[in-house]
């Protein structure tokens, strides 16, 4: 058979995962400080004698969207968001990663967290003690009005880093973590809005007219199958007379 079957099963294997992409993006367009992933593929020679001329689309690991969303006033104390570029870490399984989600919660024991997750400070997992009051500055320190005190004080900064797009993937739960897997660097360039949150940075629209296409694009492999099989039945009949 034709390697231009190689093709076209590529082609639409690439068209598949394409749209699980978008279908989670246009899932999440909701999602506070969600970062669209983008579907990403090469194209990749096929081996063998006489396939010179035949390629096919090998899939790579998605990239994250840069882009940043819409910051839209709360009022609630702890919630935060990034201006620009950065993200906040927070620490998974003993592990960190990085989100540009800032709707924090404090637990029973005092903990900062995220979604569940410690909210990490420069000085690792931040605990606050019994407080009437809470406060996040521009710099991302945390402070507090302990009961029965009139003084604010300083408990920790929220760690906050600055990632090369080149150097991060998202894991299982859809944070952020560094390719090689170890901690980034603090920054203190970091602008930090409190009281507000980022909207997701999915484009509905962009979404949808990435998700016709694809089913265009689908649609094609599927005629190049068919006609991979044509030429190759009338191989066989040139052969057989």
């Amino acid at each position: 058979m034709d390697a231009l079957i190689f093709t076209a099963m590529s082609g639409a294997d690439r068209a598949l995962h394409a749209q699980q992409v978008h279908a989670n993006n246009m899932a999440n367009v909701e999602t506070r400080g969600f970062r669209a992933d983008i579907e990403m593929a090469q194209s990749q020679a096929v081996k063998g004698y006489g396939y010179d001329s035949r390629h096919m689309a090998a899939l790579q690991a998605n990239a994250v969207d840069g882009r940043a969303g819409t910051l839209t006033e709360t009022g609630r104390d702890l919630d935060v968001a990034i201006k620009g570029d950065g993200f906040f870490a927070v620490q998974i399984a003993g592990k960190e990663a990085y989100t540009r989600a800032g709707s924090l919660t404090v637990d029973s024991e005092g903990a900062l967290l995220l979604n569940g997750h410690p909210v990490l400070g420069d000085g690792g997992p931040i605990t606050l003690p019994p407080f009437s009051k809470v406060e996040i500055s521009p710099n991302g320190t945390v402070a507090v009005l302990p009961v029965g005190e009139s003084v604010l004080q300083d408990v920790d900064r929220l760690k906050t880093v600055t990632l090369p797009a080149g150097q991060i993937t998202k894991n299982e739960a859809g944070f952020l973590v560094r390719l090689d897997g170890t901690p980034a660097e603090s920054s203190d360039t970091v602008d930090v809005v409190p009281g507000h949150l980022e909207s997701s940075n999915v484009s509905a629209v962009e979404e949808m007219v990435a998700t016709m296409n694809l089913n265009r694009s689908f649609e094609m492999q599927m005629k190049l199958m068919r006609s991979a099989d044509d030429l190759a039945d009338a191989g066989n009949r040139l052969i057989r007379s």
